[in-house]
């Protein structure tokens, strides 16, 4: 679904990402995990079409991404971003709908199908009492949620998620989450999203992919990769990692730092 080849990204002089080579196959389930700064948004803001790169290629189903047009890379990929500015007092369900253009023909009208794909996508994210509410007027993980349906309303066959669900609480969180891993298990949905959360990766994603000093220094199965000596080289924090006792999928345990870390970064921390 997704070839990258000696990808480079960065804005105007300053360099991001570089030499990164890796493929995504259809019905993978991947996340991608890395500190603060370290490239995740920049590398979907590539796949989404919405950063040129600065050399290297994007293929997506055997498509260069810069020879797509918008039309039909809407029609493939979905983009959820970690917040969404909606200034204009739409309805929650025009929102969703707006998901739908992709597939209406040129200057064809809203069908039945449309609506039923948004009603659909409301219920799925549990925002379907949200309808005729403006979307200026409900909570900031209300419309998170609605921006979620959007995305599921436009039917895609990559869906890419930039901290998504960080604004969510831990229940919707999770039923977001739930609904991804089911289009994943029965529509053989292709999802990347970037994550801070450590271990809702670890609990869904099959893949991780960790991005630190502008490259990937790991990428695997979940059960190969997390380990405490790669969190601990990728987030410079001391970790343990467990089986958990409900669900037996890997789970990270923050360990506090220790006096002499925190002196020994103090210096660093005067300067910035």
């Amino acid at each position: 679904m997704i070839r990258v080849e000696t990808l480079e990204l960065g804005y105007g002089e300053r360099l991001v990402l570089k030499d990164l080579n890796f493929q995504v196959k259809q019905g993978e389930f991947v996340g991608l995990l890395g500190p603060n700064g370290s490239g995740k948004s920049t590398l979907l803001h590539a796949l989404s079409g919405l950063l040129a790169p600065r050399q290297g290629k994007i293929i997506i189903r055997d498509e260069h991404l810069g020879t797509l047009s918008s039309r039909l890379r809407a029609q493939m990929l979905a983009v959820v971003p970690q917040t969404s500015d909606v200034r204009f007092p739409f309805p929650c369900l025009e929102i969703v709908l707006m998901g739908r253009y992709p597939h209406r023909q040129r200057l064809g009208s809203l069908t039945d199908e449309d609506l039923l794909w948004a009603l659909r996508s409301m219920r799925r994210t549990t925002t379907e009492h949200l309808q005729e509410r403006p979307v200026t007027e409900v909570s900031g993980g209300e419309r998170q949620r609605v921006v979620i349906a959007r995305a599921l309303a436009q039917d895609p066959q990559i869906l890419l998620l930039d901290e998504a669900t960080s604004s969510l609480d831990v229940r919707k969180k999770l039923e977001i989450f739930e609904i991804l891993k089911f289009l994943n298990a029965t529509q053989n949905l292709t999802v990347l999203c970037a994550m801070h959360d450590l271990n809702l990766a670890a609990l869904y994603c099959g893949r991780l992919m960790f991005i630190r000093d502008g490259g990937i220094v790991r990428d695997g199965p979940t059960e190969e990769v997390f380990t405490p000596a790669i969190l601990g080289q990728v987030y410079e924090t001391p970790m343990e990692v467990i089986r958990h006792p409900g669900h037996q999928r890997p789970y990270a345990v923050m360990l506090p730092l220790s006096p002499g870390e925190m002196e020994e970064d103090a210096p660093e921390v005067a300067r910035a």
